[in-house]
């Protein structure tokens, strides 16, 4: 297995297996992509069990909550300081740790007895997940030539954009046709037969194995204060997000949100102070000097926001306001990762031929706010195929530019720096979703508001249509057998749940316009990168 900063111009790295035959690089990214693939879905998958969840063992609904958020809070706190802990461990030695523990403790979520145990086991759970996408991406920044980086990059893309667009579809179809115990039980054959694949095939190369013996010869103090302010900034920057809509935000009155945003503040302070000073820092931020990487950095994190912002919204018109099922809401949102696929593709060849990335980053920044604002023109009386391909066209957009962003954030990153820098970039990225699922929710239920009161200003008795449709339904309860009282009572009743609906729709719409407009303000951004192309004359094997 070569280690992430394996690009080195004129000359050959190369596995080192014992009395092993060459293997594919195909192979070899197959093999560590899906054990990733497998975490990023169970970040999503259980969004749409937390219900049955809360009633298979007998805890309350808000309480379910937790076993999404102790999930994230240990994820955001492991991704970081993965390239340190890879370091120490050996790259190959961290990876298959991370998939056997995965693998174990998925199997151990689906057997929890109670609440606590799941939590648990979802915490374990995450700290192990979290080493799983640096380091897979780290191999296959280095198994691939740098002429073709641009295509492993579009294979780790797959793995990380097709498995939230899946995860709720994947979690419905499992929880209503099995149990909520089957989105966990589902990664364990996956993650023993990557685990023994990883095993057999994967091996450190010589100079990441020179560089674990010299560490482990002359071994480096711990940063524990490092560690625990991580902890402290990453977990209350996840509840926070995960509980802030419930708790209102800063008007929580028992001052919950307050607390945890000014310990957060506090945290991330310290925690920037102790590591530019500290000689061996866990998390290393010299990353972030580096333009092209500081600004794929902002693109990505609000990129994946947006995505996971429609990934909310999408579902939530079909499901609650559409009265489609859960089925039939999946079948909708499913075709956009055919195209997410196509279009990955195409990015890699058109990056194989030398194009900058910038052009490519900037493309898909347009291409998604046309998909936005296309949904934004949307109403609740449209056809299936009118959500179809606005959906498609928003993730043919994030599509577009992921995989041209990930070459862009590294392509001037020294060797010594490119496991912080991955472990880093995969942290934002994913704290990219977690915020926009957090603020378009904000967003949706403030604006709801807003529509409603404004509809209510033409909802009386003085308006024609409301006395005809009150007449119209009073007529239609009272032919029911409903009574005089009770039907007009049920009419009335009728009409507020119309407005309701129709205040909940043109709030979600009003989303839809807000991440067209972030993904606009976003293109000038590239303006402030470097030049960054696949290069020709840069060889690297993988024999």
């Amino acid at each position: 297995m070569i280690s992430q900063g394996g690009v080195v111009r004129e000359e050959t790295i190369s596995f080192q297996p014992i009395s092993k035959p060459a293997i594919s690089i195909w192979f070899l990214a197959l093999i560590v992509v899906i054990p990733t693939f497998m975490e990023i879905l169970d970040s999503t998958i259980v969004n749409v069990a937390l219900r049955q969840i809360a009633g298979g063992l007998q805890a309350a609904a808000n309480d379910s909550q937790w076993t999404v958020t102790s999930y994230l809070a240990a994820n955001a706190t492991i991704l970081p300081i993965s390239g340190w802990i890879s370091e120490r461990l050996g790259r190959r030695n961290y990876f298959l740790l991370s998939i056997g523990l995965f693998t174990l403790c998925s199997a151990l979520c689906g057997l929890s007895t109670n609440l606590g145990q799941l939590i648990f086991f979802r915490v374990v759970q995450g700290l192990a997940g979290g080493g799983l996408q640096p380091s897979s991406q780290g191999i296959l920044f280095d198994i691939f030539p740098k002429q073709k980086q641009g295509m492993a990059m579009t294979i780790f893309g797959v793995a990380a954009l097709i498995a939230p667009i899946l995860g709720p579809t994947l979690g419905g179809y499992l929880t209503d046709s099995y149990s909520w115990r089957y989105i966990f039980y589902i990664n364990v054959p996956v993650g023993i037969a990557s685990l023994v694949a990883c095993f057999i095939y994967l091996r450190d190369p010589e100079y990441l194995q020179k560089e674990h013996a010299e560490i482990k010869k002359h071994p480096s103090p711990f940063d524990t204060m490092g560690l625990i302010l991580l902890s402290i900034t990453m977990t209350c920057w996840e509840v926070v997000m995960s509980k802030g809509q419930q708790w209102d935000w800063f008007g929580d009155p028992f001052w919950r949100v307050q607390g945890l945003m000014a310990l957060f503040i506090v945290a991330l302070g310290a925690l920037i102070y102790r590591e530019r000073r500290f000689s061996y820092p866990i998390l290393n931020f010299k990353p972030l000097g580096d333009k092209n990487f500081l600004v794929s950095s902002i693109i990505i994190f609000m990129g994946c926001a947006v995505l996971y912002a429609s990934g909310i919204i999408f579902p939530t018109l079909l499901e609650s306001l559409m009265g489609y099922n859960a089925t039939n809401a999946g079948l909708v949102m499913s075709p956009s990762g055919i195209f997410a696929i196509l279009t990955m593709v195409g990015a890699g060849f058109a990056m194989s031929r030398q194009i900058d990335t910038r052009l490519l980053i900037g493309l898909g920044l347009a291409v998604m706010a046309i998909g936005c604002f296309w949904a934004a023109k949307l109403n609740l009386e449209g056809s299936p195929l009118s959500f179809v391909w606005p959906r498609i066209v928003i993730t043919m957009g994030i599509s577009l530019l992921f995989a041209p962003i990930n070459v862009a954030a590294f392509y001037y990153i020294p060797v010594e720096l490119r496991a912080s820098a991955i472990g880093l970039f995969a942290l934002l990225r994913n704290e990219g979703g977690s915020w926009g699922t957090s603020t378009i929710q904000t967003i949706q239920d403030r604006r709801e508001q807003f529509h409603a009161l404004r509809v209510n200003e033409y909802l009386d008795n003085f308006n024609p249509a409301v006395v005809s449709y009150l007449n119209q339904m009073t007529s239609y309860y009272r032919g029911a057998n409903y009574g005089p009282v009770l039907s007009k009572e049920m009419a009335w009743q009728s009409l507020s749940n119309f407005r309701t609906q129709q205040a909940d729709g043109l709030a979600n719409f009003d989303c839809f316009w807000v991440m067209g407009v972030v993904a606009l303000i976003l293109i000038p951004g590239i303006f402030f990168m470097k030049r960054a192309v696949s290069e020709k004359g840069v060889r690297m094997s993988a024999d």
